[in-house]
């Protein structure tokens, strides 16, 4: 051990103070030799030793390295994601078919063929279901398309409307999705005139012939087989788009040419005896249109039972039903003979029509059914109508509706409610009538075995005559 003592007297003169700084600068210099020569031995000292090996390894590269070397370079660039998520519209979207407002397109799909273009888009909105339904049955009005069908009260089924060649159906789910979001969808289509009128192969798998439909128990016989004229291959057309059940109802009152529609609609077809648009919503005109040449061609045979048409000098019943109006006589006529409620009656004081209205379920029983019973309807009530009928909304029919409601009931099998609608615990009084539903209240007038179908008056058409 090296002991190195520093001694500094007060007083000390000049010369010994520079003496001593020497001294210590020439001792650190001393001690740091010192200590390196000591850690140089004891490095060689520990060169031999066994944990040498050791210390040498742990201090080496990795052998591992020399092998697969480390490459040090920039990362590469991450993939592009789409981060907009977003549809838009197909660019031939149909500009007259409105856009809810509060709602976000979230896809786009659909499929197309020579005939039609199927596109749906599906929608997401903060609002309820009740708001996107109100909006479109309000804007469809108001840019008058015609309404095909509406959901019920219970938001079952989809809003179909059209306008010319264009078709579209929104569908709504009556509950909201989980978060707040109701989704919907809307599918239009553009539909081809040409490929739409041209013939179709005659299937007889997919389209049942006629006389497969049931028959009243008072109308013997068959159904007359329909020559195969270019009208009957029109009417084979028709119906794989009516309902199996009314699809005999139609062919035979089409045959009997009593569903006269407008022009327009019936350009493409042969004649204008032919139904088209079979499940559209028939208006109040066209039902009454078809309600007198219904009445009177099946009871053509028998005067006494025949509606009269108003004539030119008839006074107008109905604010809204001029002499020029091309249904003047038959309204008019209905009204004078009592059938439909007006002022004349005294049932209402209502003294306008509105003819191009939709049809309800109430109204066409309350027109069609004082023709079948050919006298007073019977006083009715809420719970006689419930009792006989079971509805379950027996309580929202008219109570001037449940009258003709209740005496149809009494027709058996061949009450209207029945033939049209089949079994039914719900009668939805306010739903729109549907032209193949109105077409089939009309096939049978009258009670029981005192009436006549429109299959009979077509036999009686086919008799040869004396």
């Amino acid at each position: 051990m090296l002991n190195i003592i520093f001694t500094q007297r007060r007083g000390n003169s000049p010369g010994q103070s520079k003496t001593n700084k020497t001294n210590k600068t020439n001792i650190l210099a001393a001690v740091n030799t010192w200590l390196a020569v000591c850690l140089l031995a004891a490095v060689t000292a520990c060169a031999n030793s066994p944990n040498s090996k050791a210390l040498e390894e742990s201090l080496a590269a990795d052998p591992k390295l020399k092998q697969n070397p480390l490459v040090f370079s920039s990362p590469p660039p991450a993939t592009a994601i789409e981060t907009n998520s977003i549809a838009k519209l197909p660019p031939d979207f149909p500009t007259e078919i409105p856009l809810y407002p509060n709602a976000e397109l979230i896809e786009v799909g659909g499929q197309t063929d020579p005939s039609q273009k199927n596109v749906r888009l599906r929608w997401e909105s903060t609002d309820p279901v009740n708001s996107v339904q109100n909006f479109y049955s309000t804007e469809f009005g108001r840019r008058n398309w015609e309404i095909v069908s509406r959901p019920t009260a219970e938001g079952q089924g989809s809003l179909v409307a059209t306008r010319d060649n264009l078709r579209v159906t929104v569908s709504l789910s009556p509950t909201q999705k989980v978060g707040g979001f109701t989704e919907f969808a809307i599918d239009y289509s553009k539909e081809s005139p040409e490929i739409a009128a041209s013939p179709q192969p005659n299937n007889s798998e997919s389209s049942p012939s006629p006389t497969a439909s049931p028959t009243p128990s008072n109308s013997e016989g068959t159904t007359p087989t329909p020559s195969a004229s270019p009208k009957s291959a029109q009417v084979s057309q028709l119906d794989t788009q009516i309902p199996q059940q009314l699809r005999q109802y139609v062919a035979d009152l089409s045959q009997l040419e009593v569903l006269k529609v407008r022009a327009t609609e019936s350009a493409n077809l042969e004649t204008a005896s032919i139904l088209p648009k079979p499940n559209n919503i028939v208006t109040r005109r066209e039902y009454a249109r078809w309600l007198v040449a219904a009445n009177n061609q099946i009871y053509a045979s028998r005067q006494a039972k025949q509606i009269r048409l108003a004539v030119d000098s008839s006074e107008p019943t109905f604010s809204d039903v001029s002499k020029t109006d091309p249904d003047f006589s038959a309204i008019q006529g209905l009204a004078e003979a009592g059938v439909i409620p007006s002022s004349l009656s005294g049932e209402t004081k209502d003294v306008k029509f509105r003819p191009d209205a939709p049809l309800t379920r109430e109204t066409m029983i309350l027109w069609k059914v004082p023709l079948d019973s050919r006298q007073v309807l019977p006083t009715a009530n809420i719970e006689g109508v419930k009792e006989k009928w079971g509805f379950q909304d027996a309580s929202k029919i008219d109570s001037q509706a449940s009258r003709a409601v209740l005496a149809d009931f009494n027709n058996g099998d061949l009450a209207n409610i029945r033939r049209v609608f089949g079994f039914t615990t719900l009668f939805q009084p306010k739903k729109s009538v549907t032209r193949a539903e109105a077409a089939a209240s009309l096939w049978y007038f009258g009670v029981q075995d005192q009436g006549l179908s429109a299959k009979d008056a077509l036999e009686a058409k086919s008799q040869p005559v004396e």
